[in-house]
């Protein structure tokens, strides 16, 4: 059997780590670094990580979905800190890549509750619209 069961990772490129890294906290409490290798570093969620790759031309290479407790919030931010808006949840990074910000809540991928915990999140829970999805598809009870 060969199946699709997640991602490892996304890498994005971008000018320089630095100020993708002061954009990011701008927008986002408690970010933190799991560490750097070479021209890249990698953000820590949890169970998960977001690549940055510093190159000298980078190529904005499409959308990302950023999963986020307070959708509301994080959109306010990124506003504040001079993104461009390109929808109502959408913006421009200063090198061009688009992130969508996506409330928890509202999605079907679920972090175990010890992730949740450890990541000081715990009591995040999903709408009854995604947890309906969840059960439409036998993945939750």
């Amino acid at each position: 059997m060969a199946r699709l069961v997640g991602i490892n990772h996304v890498a994005v490129q971008v000018g320089e780590i630095d100020g993708m890294v002061a954009f990011l906290r701008r927008i986002v409490d408690r970010l933190e670094l799991r560490g750097r290798s070479g021209g890249m570093a990698f953000v820590d969620m949890g169970d998960q990580f977001l690549a940055l790759e510093q190159v000298s031309q980078p190529v904005a290479a499409g959308h990302y979905g950023l999963v986020v407790d307070d959708q509301a919030e994080v959109v306010r931010r990124a506003r504040d800190a001079g993104a461009q808006m390109v929808g109502g949840h959408d913006f421009l990074d200063p090198w061009g890549n688009q992130w969508q910000v996506v409330d928890y809540r509202e999605v079907q991928f679920t972090k175990a509750d010890r992730v949740l915990q450890g990541m000081g999140l715990e009591g995040l829970e999903k709408s009854e619209r995604a947890r309906a999805e969840l059960r439409e598809r036998g993945l939750a009870d």
